[in-house]
């Protein structure tokens, strides 16, 4: 099967190529970019005004299997993720149960490659049960294919077990992913405390328990000369810890959510729980350093942290419903409008942050539109004008921050492989 994408602008952050080009797809790879390249034999799809990227890749999701489908599964999960731009996502491994062992892993990349449209990649639980008690069968798990290590939704109190973490990985050169909050300081806080907490009279997490975890995790990296990667960084002075951090070589990378870049506390409705998120939005402040931060190389990418929920969970009081919300639908579109055309970052650096840097620091064979890659691609439209509905979400999960928001910006064509899995907005099954 031959696919050619004519008269894009191919945007290729790995090679540093941004021009008008056509893409001829063939037998699931890449087979030539230039201009003018012939049509005989192909399935010709004229892309003038709009991106050719490669595709999106999201190393934080919670797909929910095994044992809470009913939030969210491979199946409606890889389609929004589809729906969305991505090519390759992450799943985490705070499931029910946990995948703490290499026959889970096993079971879960088998499911992954029958019932998901796009890749999905396994994250193994750090400790057992994500207990913070004993290390997992982290050995095991990483020759069954588990991508990196997370007890990601608990932060790992036990500093002995991290760094036996760290010890042990580094020969398997997996990295391990934190959730960086420090147990003491947050617990029960549903928001970032201040004082908007204190008028809304909600318990709040303070930003300095994630400064703290961030800086005992990267000490502990740095004495074990291991990686480490901060999951969903959020506080302004997080992002200067890892600056300084990098600055002296230790070999820590970071990440951040379209809600952490957009999004403050002052939204913060304690009607609406969609806007309850772990780590919770913080100050304006903040989110103007985790911005700085993303454009000075400090944070190295963008993820989702889609995390659906049963919509009886979130119609619940603030402090007792659970923090998240499905993000692989709206996050391009979030981030072309406030970012994009809002100024404050240039495309191809953004779509560098969203593909090539991700699969780079975890070793994909992927971020790249370049004759024998595979060809796993988003065509997108940076001018289409939509309106986000989540009664027409892919994912299982129809609670967002951003429902009845006018975007600007949205992927209109993915594939995965060569094949098509999604066009203007409807993805193929």
């Amino acid at each position: 099967m031959k696919i050619l994408l004519k008269n894009g602008r191919v945007i290729d952050p790995k090679n540093q190529i941004d021009k008008c080009l056509d893409v001829l797809i063939e037998d699931g790879k890449i087979a030539s970019v230039g201009k003018g390249l012939p049509e005989a034999g192909a399935e010709v799809f004229d892309v003038s005004g709009k991106v050719v990227a490669p595709g999106l890749i999201d190393m934080h999701v919670h797909l929910r299997e095994p044992g809470q489908e009913a939030k969210e599964d491979f199946v409606s999960g890889s389609m929004a993720a589809a729906a969305g731009g991505y090519t390759r996502v992450a799943t985490m491994p705070n499931t029910k149960p946990v995948v703490d062992n290499a026959a889970l892993v096993r079971s879960l990349k088998r499911r992954a490659e029958s019932e998901g449209i796009v890749h999905i990649e396994i994250i193994g639980a750090l400790s057992k049960g994500q207990k913070g008690e004993e290390l997992a069968e982290v050995g095991d798990m990483a020759e069954a294919g588990a991508v990196a290590f997370s007890d990601d939704g608990h932060f790992v109190d036990s500093a002995r077990l991290l760094l036996n973490g760290f010890d042990y990985l580094r020969s398997f050169d997996k990295i391990i992913i934190n959730h960086d909050e420090e147990t003491s300081l947050v617990e029960d806080g549903a928001m970032n405390e201040g004082h908007r907490s204190a008028m809304l009279g909600i318990k709040g997490r303070p930003a300095v328990a994630e400064d703290i975890a961030v800086m005992r995790d990267i000490m502990l990296a740095e004495y074990a000369d291991a990686k480490v990667h901060v999951a969903h960084i959020s506080s302004g002075r997080a992002v200067d810890i890892v600056r300084q951090a990098k600055a002296r070589g230790v070999k820590v990378t970071a990440e951040a959510t379209p809600h952490h870049l957009t999004m403050t506390e002052d939204l913060v409705d304690f009607t609406d729980t969609s806007t309850k998120v772990n780590p919770p939005l913080r100050t304006k402040a903040d989110v103007e350093a985790v911005l700085e931060g993303i454009k000075d190389g400090t944070i190295d990418m963008i993820v989702t942290d889609h995390s659906p929920h049963a919509q009886e969970e979130k119609d619940r009081e603030y402090i007792y419903a659970p923090s998240g919300f499905p993000g692989l639908e709206t996050s391009l579109g979030v981030l072309l409008t406030d970012l994009y055309h809002g100024g404050k970052i240039e495309l191809p650096f953004l779509i560098e942050r969203m593909t090539y840097a991700p699969a780079k620091i975890f070793g994909f064979e992927a971020g790249s539109i370049e004759a024998g890659m595979p060809a796993d691609v988003v065509v997108i439209d940076t001018e289409l004008e939509w309106t986000v509905d989540e009664k027409a979400f892919y994912t299982k999960g129809s609670h967002s921050p951003f429902a009845g928001r006018k975007l600007k910006g949205r992927a209109v064509m993915t594939l995965v492989d060569g094949r098509i899995v999604m066009r203007d907005g409807k993805v193929v099954e």
